[in-house]
C-alpha cells in the first residue's frame, strides 16, 4: 500500500473545509437520506452547476420518495429532458417505488443495503450513507478519482479494475473515523474546486504538501487518459408528421437501449422506409421539407440525424400502428420526457408555427 500519512490528510482537508468548501448547494441544506439520494444520482456525470436548477425543480415536484414513487415515470422523465442519461430517471424511480414497497419509505441507514437500490453503486451508497447518516464509507466519485491518483501518483486509467482497487484501498485508508459527513463533501469540492481536470489550482491546495505528483511536477499528467478508440457513427432518419392543428406525432421509445422510455419522433435507417410508413398509415398529399442533420454524441457513438418535417394537408389526430403514440403540442399538462435532440427538433417545428400565425 502507498504510504500516506492518513491523519494529516483528513485534517488538512478538513481544516479547508471549513474555511473555503461549498456549503449552500441546494442539497447541502435540510439533509436527509433523500434529497442526498436526488443529488447524487444528479451529479452523476454531470456539473453541479448544471444540476442545481433541474434539482431545485425535481424536489419541488417531488418532495418526498412517497411522492417520487406515486409518480408517474413520466412525469419523471419530463423532469429530467435535457439532464441526459436517461436510465438514471428510470432507475430513480424504480428505487423510490423500492424504498416505499420494501422500506415503509424509509431509506435504510446501512451502507450495502443502500447498494441494492437501482442506479446505486457503492460509491454513491457511501456518500449518502455518510452525508445523511453520518455513517463511516469512503466514496470514489470522479473527482475524488482525480485527487487520489495525484495525490500518490496512482498509474494507469482509473477505470481499470486493478487501478480501481488502488483507489479503493487509498480511499479507505485516508477516510476519517470522525466528521465523515463533512470529509465526504471536502474531497468532493477539493476535486471539483482546486484538483481540476485542467490547470488545478496546487498553490491553494491544503494537502499539497504530501502530493506525490506535486512533488515531482507531474500532476497535470494524472489521472491516466482513458485509451482511445474510435467512435462509430450512426445515421437515423426522424419523421416530424405535424397535423393541422399543430400537433406532432410522438412514440413512446422502448424502455431499454438509448432514450429508454422518452417519446421521440417515428424513425428509421433509411429515407425509403420513411415512405412505407407514411404509405402504411395512409399519409398522402403531404408537405415535405428536409431539414439539416443534426448531430448527437454518446459516450459511445456519435448520432446523425435527418429531420423530415411532414405537414399534414387535412385533419388527422388520430394514432397510428399499435405503437404507443401521441400527438404532442407542448401543453404543461403533457408530461412527457424528450430527449434534448427531440426537444430542439420541436422548438423549431412551434417557433415556426408561431412565425406562420404572426
Amino acid at each position: 500500500m502507498i504510504d500516506t500519512d492518513s491523519p494529516a490528510f483528513s485534517q488538512q482537508l478538513l481544516a479547508w473545509f471549513d474555511i473555503a468548501g461549498r456549503k449552500d448547494l441546494p442539497w447541502q441544506q435540510n439533509i436527509t437520506p433523500y434529497r442526498v439520494w436526488v443529488s447524487e444520482i444528479m451529479l452523476q456525470q454531470t456539473q453541479v452547476t448544471t444540476v442545481i436548477d433541474y434539482y431545485q425543480r425535481f424536489m419541488a415536484q417531488f418532495p418526498t420518495v412517497t411522492s417520487l414513487a406515486e409518480a408517474p415515470v413520466d412525469q419523471v422523465l419530463a423532469l429530467w429532458t435535457g439532464l441526459g442519461y436517461y436510465a438514471r430517471a428510470r432507475n430513480l424511480h424504480k428505487a423510490a417505488k423500492l424504498v416505499c414497497d420494501k422500506f415503509d419509505g424509509e431509506f435504510p441507514h446501512d451502507h450495502q443495503l443502500l447498494q441494492q437500490l437501482p442506479g446505486v453503486g457503492r460509491s454513491t451508497a457511501a456518500a449518502i450513507f455518510s452525508i445523511a447518516c453520518h455513517g463511516r464509507a469512503p466514496i470514489l466519485d470522479g473527482n475524488v478519482k482525480r485527487v487520489l491518483t495525484r495525490y500518490a501518483a496512482i498509474e494507469g486509467w482509473p477505470g481499470i479494475k486493478h487501478v480501481e482497487n488502488q483507489l479503493w484501498e487509498l480511499a479507505e485508508e485516508l477516510t476519517p473515523e470522525h466528521r465523515v459527513a463533512d470529509y465526504t463533501q471536502a474531497i468532493m469540492d477539493l476535486g471539483a474546486t482546486l484538483c481540476t481536470r485542467r490547470k488545478p489550482q496546487c498553490s491553494q491546495c491544503p494537502v499539497q504538501n504530501n502530493c506525490t505528483s506535486f512533488a515531482a511536477g507531474t500532476q497535470t499528467l494524472y489521472p491516466s487518459k482513458k485509451p482511445k478508440k474510435a467512435i462509430p457513427t450512426r445515421q437515423v432518419f426522424m419523421l416530424i408528421i405535424e397535423n393541422k392543428q399543430g400537433e406532432v406525432l410522438l412514440e413512446q421509445r422502448p424502455a431499454s437501449g438509448i432514450w429508454g422510455g422518452l417519446w421521440s419522433f417515428p424513425e428509421s435507417a433509411t429515407s425509403d422506409e420513411l415512405d412505407h410508413y407514411l404509405d402504411k398509415n395512409c399519409i398522402a398529399n403531404t408537405t415535405r421539407q428536409q431539414w439539416p442533420v443534426m448531430r448527437h454524441t454518446f459516450s459511445h457513438f456519435h448520432l446523425e440525424i435527418t429531420p423530415i418535417h411532414v405537414r399534414l394537408d387535412r385533419d388527422f389526430n388520430t394514432v397510428m400502428e399499435a405503437k404507443q403514440q401521441l400527438w404532442y403540442k407542448g401543453h404543461p399538462e403533457q408530461h412527457v420526457g424528450l430527449a434534448a435532440p427531440v426537444k430542439k427538433l420541436l422548438d423549431a417545428v412551434f417557433s415556426a408555427d408561431l412565425l406562420r400565425e404572426a
